[in-house]
């Protein structure tokens, strides 16, 4: 599971995670949504095996020259850390890694590519322990690599946003906001929200083109695209028979795949993360957790009601990627450069009053007296109803300290008011509950029309 923060780290354990992956300070490819540092980054090893659980170093980067020197000066230290092992790319820096720490356990990233049998030898030779395997092959080409190289464990992505990009190695970004997708600052440019315009041109004056197959039909003219907010500045778009050169692709969702792959030699199911929420972390962690048991038991899970369980996070349709096999144009989402729930995120359960059966809500989103919600905790969802909200009089807004509250809280009906809705922008409410769900818990509803498209 991802972790881009402290807190998220502890809401992914609590959620069920056997391991999790925090990029590291300035050498991930997330270091710019990445909340850690090389403090909070040892705090996050401490925790993880105080758990008895995994935790593993995103330095993912592909390194220029005047970078290699201060990534193995952060790598020493780093290594002093313990983490369980160090996801990489470059292979360059992994030849140095594999030199200078020998026992250091290396496993290699989706950035790598890593799409056939003879690249997975490859890697074994060099060391590599685990390969994540990249996005775009099939269940079946899986397989077929674990048959080849058993030696080497097999890890794949079942869940999250898919990169237009081969295995996120992208350019767009830079070309059109300078702003490096493999040097961690992606604007996610694949996803604006473009308009289509052709210029007409006769047949004589149009560019012949070879290569095709003939059952391709081609499209004859020249395409520009026009971004919503850089209106006028028309840029040329090609199509060919492999498709067009800029998509918003839909999100990944493997639930209904965990056997097949688990059959093909996978031995870890991994979560995309992109800077994701900790709703996100909660939902997902509940719905794979159990059909990842299922499986350690061999039995059968009910994969359309986890299904709905992931379709209340903000998604653009689940697809299941590549391990079908092609889905051509279905893998693209046309209808817009947005998402949809079906649920909203209403907020974190922070603190629980017993004498007055009050709970403290830090808010994410509105919701409003007699609402019907969900609480979510690691043990399962339940279902309430709003009764009463309180907000204090002071309105103070709430304080961190990082991401971690600085002290509980008691509700103290002399600086409360009682109120109508409970509005997001990061300040806090009491709300009835019958009991105490703050461990790990958050609330949500249902969304309505004009939240399902946001």
């Amino acid at each position: 599971m991802p972790a881009g923060d402290m807190e998220k780290l502890k809401f992914a354990y609590a959620y069920w995670a056997d391991a999790c992956y925090v990029g590291v300070p300035m050498f991930s490819l997330r270091a710019r949504t990445n909340a850690f540092n090389m403090k909070t980054i040892k705090e996050a090893v401490d925790y993880a095996h105080a758990l008895d659980r995994k935790i593993y170093f995103t330095a993912n980067i592909y390194a220029h020259n005047i970078k290699i020197k201060p990534f193995m000066a952060q790598f020493a230290k780093m290594v002093e850390m313990g983490p369980d092992a160090f996801i990489m790319s470059d292979p360059g820096l992994i030849d140095i890694v594999r030199t200078e720490f020998p026992d250091v356990e290396v496993h290699l990233s989706v950035q790598a590519n890593n799409t056939n049998w003879a690249q997975a030898r490859f890697w074994s030779k060099l060391g590599i322990k685990r390969i994540i395997l990249s996005r775009e092959i099939s269940i079946k080409e899986m397989k077929e690599i674990h048959e080849q190289v058993p030696e080497i464990e097999l890890e794949a992505f079942v869940h999250g946003a898919i990169c237009m990009a081969y295995s996120g190695r992208c350019l767009i970004s830079n070309y059109l906001s300078n702003r490096d997708a493999n040097q961690w600052t992606c604007s996610h440019s694949c996803r604006w929200e473009f308009k289509v315009f052709k210029d007409e041109k006769s047949e004589a004056e149009l560019e012949t083109l070879t290569g095709r197959p003939e059952e391709y039909d081609e499209l004859t003219g020249n395409f520009y695209l026009d971004e919503k907010d850089r209106p006028g500045e028309l840029m040329p778009i090609d199509e060919d028979e492999y498709g067009t050169y800029l998509m918003n692709s839909r999100d990944m969702c493997a639930i209904d795949y965990m056997e097949d792959l688990k059959d093909a030699g996978i031995i870890s199911f991994k979560v995309e993360w992109r800077n994701k929420t900790i709703n996100y972390i909660a939902s997902v962690g509940l719905a794979y957790r159990e059909a990842c048991d299922a499986l350690e038991r061999w039995e059968s899970f009910d994969s359309v009601k986890l299904s709905e369980e992931l379709f209340w996070i903000s998604n653009r349709w689940y697809i299941p990627g590549f391990l079908a096999g092609n889905l051509n144009d279905n893998a693209q989402f046309y209808e817009r450069n947005g998402g949809f729930k079906t649920k909203v995120f209403c907020g974190i359960l922070r603190d629980y009053d017993t004498e007055h059966k009050l709970c403290r809500v830090e808010v994410k989103n509105e919701f409003n007296l007699w609402d019907e919600i969900e609480i979510v905790n690691p043990d399962g969802v339940k279902k309430a109803k709003v009764e009463k909200i309180y907000r204090t009089k002071i309105n103070h807004w709430i304080e961190k300290k990082g991401t971690t509250f600085t002290e509980e809280m008691k509700f103290d009906k002399n600086i409360a008011e009682e109120v109508q809705s409970a509005h997001g922008g990061g300040y806090e409410v009491w709300i009835n509950m019958d009991q105490d769900y703050t461990n790990f818990g958050i609330i949500r509803k249902e969304a309505g029309l004009e939240d399902q498209n946001n």
